[in-house]
């Protein structure tokens, strides 16, 4: 069954690691992330310390080490750390990136540019403080 739109997996890692350490009572080490998100625990790593690189993360090495927030959780929201790890998210008006098309009218309408903005408007609007149970 294919899927119309997908997150990636380190997408998908950074994303749910922010929840986990956001919602922990203590620092979270790599293995209990890989753990908690069925990644492999070189993947989580790779993805928390470009998270650590792009200031949302404090990491601490050691026994009692792991990872914490290096913000407030209400001040981080989850496009911020989607785009960290992916990139700028670019609204392009052909699925192709073509600049001229084969057709007098777009065959998909301006549908994927909707949907990347709904995404992106959506993630924007989500913050890390939303995932809290107090």
């Amino acid at each position: 069954m294919s899927k119309v739109f997908s997150l990636s997996e380190a997408g998908s890692i950074a994303i749910h690691s922010m929840v986990l350490i956001a919602t922990a009572d203590s620092k979270l080490n790599v293995v209990k992330i890989a753990e908690r998100t069925g990644s492999s625990k070189h993947h989580v790593a790779k993805v928390l310390q470009r998270l650590v690189k792009d200031d949302f993360l404090v990491s601490n090495r050691g026994p009692h080490g792991g990872f914490e927030l290096k913000r407030p959780a209400e001040d981080i929201d989850l496009l911020s750390v989607y785009e960290s790890i992916e990139g700028k998210i670019e609204i392009a008006e052909c699925p192709l990136n073509n600049e001229i098309c084969a057709f007098d009218k777009c065959v998909m309408g301006n549908i994927i540019g909707e949907m990347t903005s709904g995404f992106q408007s959506y993630m924007k609007n989500q913050k890390l403080s939303m995932y809290i149970n107090s």
